[in-house]
């Protein structure tokens, strides 16, 4: 896929922090417009996988934020199923770079073909997710590993978050494709909404705030999902539609961009620890091995000079 910029939107790329006081909750709303439409488009997928693997990079986004990460969180699922491997990374701010997100899908072709139906369980089958966290600076490196629901993406992060975080919380994503005239391909975009006890909120006993989080958890599941992908939609506006019986509370929003941290020169130290022979073996007629990256698309041309 060429490299080029995306047109920006209104009301994209984004992650808003915000506050229900009162009910002693936090959430975080995402919509990805130009990002997400770069992170689907270095490979074509159908459909279903792609709104899926479209909803894993939005989760990312609402993660590695409120996490306040400083390096890279991936989240990866594996299973039994057609769309046997998705993987969504997020990145931290640095000094060069904006905070961004960037997926990946493996989907077997003949195998989703084949099936009678494409829901969640059918594209995945059975499986696991995995929430890696690798702060760049300080810390050790975090894994958290849970049953892949067969709900989908959403109610598996919130079983991690039940098993490792032990903090009550919901998540609802989406993901859709927008056609543009004279363009075959469809650009995706994604969104997503997460409320989560705070930790303060969740020492003291849920039962004390039971009622509110009850209640704020129905009112998050009727968000639809054209309301987490519509650009031209204020975030402000629907928040106020979903909880204007409580005082919410705005912070300033997050921008994210793609981002993908794929490197030559990684992929030269991996390639000079393999043997001549099965170096040859990966190169071209004209001696230069060329690696494409999955998430981004860009092929690195490695030759033998680099190798030397």
């Amino acid at each position: 896929m060429p490299d080029k910029m995306e047109p920006m939107s209104p009301y994209g790329d984004f992650v808003l922090p915000f506050d229900i006081v009162n009910a002693g909750v936090r959430g975080r709303m995402v919509r990805l417009d130009a990002s997400s439409a770069r992170a689907l488009g270095a490979h074509a997928l159908p459909e279903p996988a792609a709104r899926v693997a479209g909803e894993a990079v939005a989760l990312g986004a609402l993660l590695g934020t409120a996490l306040k990460l400083d390096g890279r969180l991936t989240i990866q699922t594996k299973g039994d199923g057609p769309l046997d491997l998705i993987t969504a990374d997020y990145y931290g701010a640095d000094e060069n770079r904006a905070r961004g997100v960037r997926g990946y899908a493996r989907l077997d072709a003949a195998r989703f073909e084949a099936l009678d139906g494409k829901d969640f369980a059918q594209l995945a089958g059975k499986g696991v997710m995995a929430i890696t966290i690798e702060p760049k600076v300080g810390g050790k490196t975090y894994q958290g590993i849970v049953e892949l629901s067969q709900d989908g993406i959403a109610p598996s992060a919130e079983t991690y978050f039940a098993q490792s975080e032990q903090l009550p919380t919901v998540i609802k994503l989406a993901a859709a494709p927008l056609y543009v005239a004279g363009d075959r391909q469809p650009h995706w975009r994604a969104g997503g909404i997460m409320l989560q006890m705070t930790p303060e909120s969740a020492k003291q006993g849920i039962e004390t705030k039971s009622d509110d989080w009850d209640r704020l958890s129905l009112l998050l599941k009727t968000v639809e999902d054209l309301e987490l992908v519509d650009t031209s939609l204020a975030p402000e506006t629907l928040l106020w539609r979903l909880f204007h019986e409580d005082e919410v509370r705005v912070q300033p929003p997050e921008p994210v961009i793609f981002r993908c941290d794929c490197n030559a020169d990684r992929i030269t130290q991996v390639l000079r620890s393999y043997v001549a022979a099965e170096r040859a073996g990966l190169a071209d007629p004209d001696g230069i091995i060329r690696a494409r990256c999955e998430f981004c698309g860009k092929t690195h041309e490695i030759g033998p000079q680099d190798l030397a």
